[in-house]
């Protein structure tokens, strides 16, 4: 039998080693700890910090419950946590078997097979929660739940498969690139649930259990709220992990990348050329390697030789640049040994310390340090941030190594298998940091990887390096989808895909336009991508060493592929208002820019099984094309609607099939009651 007690608006639990607490934690929500230290550990991970609020808090001899607004918990004698609505029906419930009391004299006690598991009051063959000691250190921990068979669950961060619906898939928890782990999932059941552990782990969302798994902890911590549509879901969840800042209004049109412009010319050749065609735009990138070695955080001056006019020209010309950030220093930089004494950089538990091997021998920065992230931006500040850059792309954020042996790495707080997932949140958080004190407002910075939270220091996230091909952009629907239920709003892909696609060939002309189309619907539109075949070396010194890719601009796809760009250019910039509503209620609220149709139409059951289509926003419905050869388009229209396809005017009345064409030029989008958007040249 556990003992219960009510203190400091918690309910408190104990049995034998093991400290349980359950408190009001947000609205109609609650946060559910429990660890066997001599105290509970107080990081707050993806929550923001505050005092358990006053909740109803009622404990019973054999049992407790504790009541915040429309979401109730009870433990029962054994410590089994069950979560309930307002209505009385059941959310979530450990999942245990075979209990029995465990008192002396029992004859239950010699129950085949049985035994007490730690931290439990019962005999049991399963416990929901689960400490499996690893010797010398800390925990691998279980938390099990009841699995509703029919249950639809959405959210995680982006993995790179076509599935919507994450029902009866293993889901891996951990950072890689293209991978990222945001563990926050919501319900069609009617509640949200966030992982707050950042350690390695999986969860298998099974058809007869729910399992959360952490390699490597001390404590057991989620946040389960409740609520009646997914929208109030979504704002609850984002009140206790915070929201977007308010995107700035130079970074909502079109993003220009490639892999990579190698001089300070040849990229302002491409700026100046753009204006010229009179196409808009308003970020142009320095990819990777503008710099000598990696950890110099600077400018090459043989290939860059006055970035502060270079800068200046953008900005007349009406143009952001972007520079990228890799978190590497090569063994041969200058910053090496000053970081490696002072214990800046991550640690190897086994082995030779190299994180990466790419263009030499590099480890990564340890931003779980504070001395760390101080030190990096000042660098950055003084070697572009002080020539008038402000935006940042925040690559390899995972961080990304040769291999990825979780279980080698160790940094500030410990070893990566405890708190790996954490990093790229303090890589970002860096950069909002610095550019906050430096005096800007409205903060963003593209980054490779992500976790719950990274949204409140501006995170922009993009889905890393993938093929160029139509079944990886059907992947990338989901990956965003995904994304934006766990509560990263802002989100992009490589237009076309990273690796391969050769503009002089018609089948990749075919993808291409089909993405830019589908880039155009994205909360951030912007072309990235290692096109072959690779250019020839430019220069023999410092990053001249990593080749550049093919043209990567929109008018290296062929004239009629370049009418298309044009149009959809065009588009975009039709769009902003409506987009500027979009992150406004982002950053306000937490709502996603991208949604699934269940997100708006919750009642019409048949949108909880469409994967393919999504809203930009509550009043634009869209349908990439993800096929090769595909020339028309089969979509459900949500019910409750009347929905005015954008290219034809014609009117349809929602809760049907329809077909529609889907030329080369055309990406199905419909207007949502009479809202309009004039798509025509």
């Amino acid at each position: 039998m556990v003992y219960f007690e009510e203190k400091k608006n918690r309910l408190m639990v104990t049995y034998d080693s093991e400290t349980l607490w359950l408190e009001a934690w947000g609205e109609d929500a609650i946060r559910v700890r429990s660890t066997k230290k001599p105290e509970m550990p107080q990081e707050n991970w993806a929550l923001l910090a505050q005092e358990p609020k006053p909740a109803d808090i009622h404990l019973k001899g054999d049992s407790a419950q504790l009541v915040n607004g429309k979401i109730r918990a009870e433990v029962d004698t054994y410590g089994r946590i069950t979560f309930y609505n307002a209505d009385g029906k059941i959310l979530l419930k450990e999942y245990w078997r075979h209990r029995v009391d465990n008192e002396p004299g029992n004859p239950a006690q010699d129950h085949g097979g049985t035994h007490e598991l730690p931290g439990v009051g019962c005999v049991s063959q399963i416990a929901g929660r689960e400490f499996r000691a690893i010797l010398g250190g800390d925990y691998q921990i279980k938390v099990r739940f009841e699995s509703e068979p029919k249950e639809k669950l959405f959210g995680m961060g982006q993995y790179q498969q076509s599935y919507l619906d994450l029902k009866n898939t293993v889901v891996e928890l951990a950072q890689r690139n293209s991978q990222a782990s945001v563990p926050f999932v919501l319900s069609d059941l009617g509640y949200g649930f966030l992982w707050n552990n950042p350690a390695v782990g999986q969860v298998e969302f099974c058809k007869n259990v729910t399992c959360w798994y952490a390699s490597c902890s001390d404590i057991i911590d989620y946040w389960i709220c409740a609520g009646d549509t997914p929208k109030e879901i979504e704002q609850k969840y984002a009140s206790v992990t915070g929201t977007v800042p308010m995107m700035p209004e130079w970074a909502m049109g079109f993003w220009q990348s490639k892999l990579r412009y190698q001089t300070q010319d040849e990229l302002l050749q491409v700026a100046r050329e753009y204006k010229r065609r009179g196409l808009p735009i308003d970020v142009i990138v320095a990819d990777y390697f503008h710099w000598f070695l990696q950890g110099d955080w600077s400018f090459d001056p043989t290939y860059w030789p006055d970035p502060k006019a270079m800068v200046d020209e953008l900005k007349e010309l009406g143009m952001e640049l972007m520079v990228s950030i890799w978190p590497t220093i090569d063994y041969r930089a200058d910053c090496f040994k000053e970081m490696k004494a002072k214990g800046m950089l991550l640690r190897s538990d086994r082995g030779f310390r190299i994180s990466l091997n790419f263009e030499g021998n590099q480890v990564c920065a340890d931003f779980l340090n504070p001395e760390t992230r101080s030190y990096l931006w000042k660098k950055a500040k003084k070697n572009y941030y002080d020539l008038g850059i402000r935006l940042f792309w925040l690559d390899e954020a995972e961080p990304e190594f040769t291999e990825y042996s979780f279980d080698t790495t160790r940094n500030y707080k410990g070893p990566h298998m405890k708190n790996g997932n954490f990093y790229p949140l303090e890589y970002t958080r860096t950069f909002y940091d610095g550019l906050k004190e430096s005096g800007e407002t409205n903060i963003i910075n593209l980054v490779r990887c992500a976790w719950a939270g990274s949204q409140r220091y501006g995170a922009l996230v993009w889905s890393g390096d993938i093929y160029s091909s139509f079944e990886s952009m059907r992947a990338q629907v989901s990956a965003g989808l995904n994304m934006g239920i766990a509560g990263i709003p802002w989100w992009t892909t490589d237009i076309g895909g990273f690796f391969g696609g050769d503009p002089r060939e018609e089948s990749f002309r075919e993808l291409f336009a089909r993405w830019f189309a589908y880039g155009t619907f994205c909360p951030v539109m912007r072309l990235h991508g290692n096109r072959i075949p690779q250019q020839p070396q430019f220069g023999t010194t410092g990053g001249a060493t990593c080749l550049s890719g093919a043209d990567n601009e929109v008018w290296s796809f062929g004239e009629q592929v370049y009418e298309i760009c044009k149009r959809y250019l065009t588009i975009r910039e039709k769009m902003k208002p409506y987009i500027r509503s979009l992150m406004q209620e982002a950053h306000e609220l937490g709502s996603p820019v991208i949604r699934t149709l269940f997100y708006e139409f919750p009642e019409d059951k048949k949108c909880w099984e469409i994967e393919d289509t999504y809203l930009f926003g509550a009043d634009m419905l869209v349908a990439p094309i993800t096929e090769a050869g595909a020339d028309m388009r089969e979509l459900y229209l949500p019910a409750g609607a009347v929905w005015t396809d954008a290219w034809s005017g014609k009117k349809y009345e929602g809760g049907q099939v329809i077909h529609v064409p889907a030329p080369l030029d055309i990406i199905p989008v419909f207007f949502r009651d009479g809202f309009y958007l004039d798509f025509q040249a």
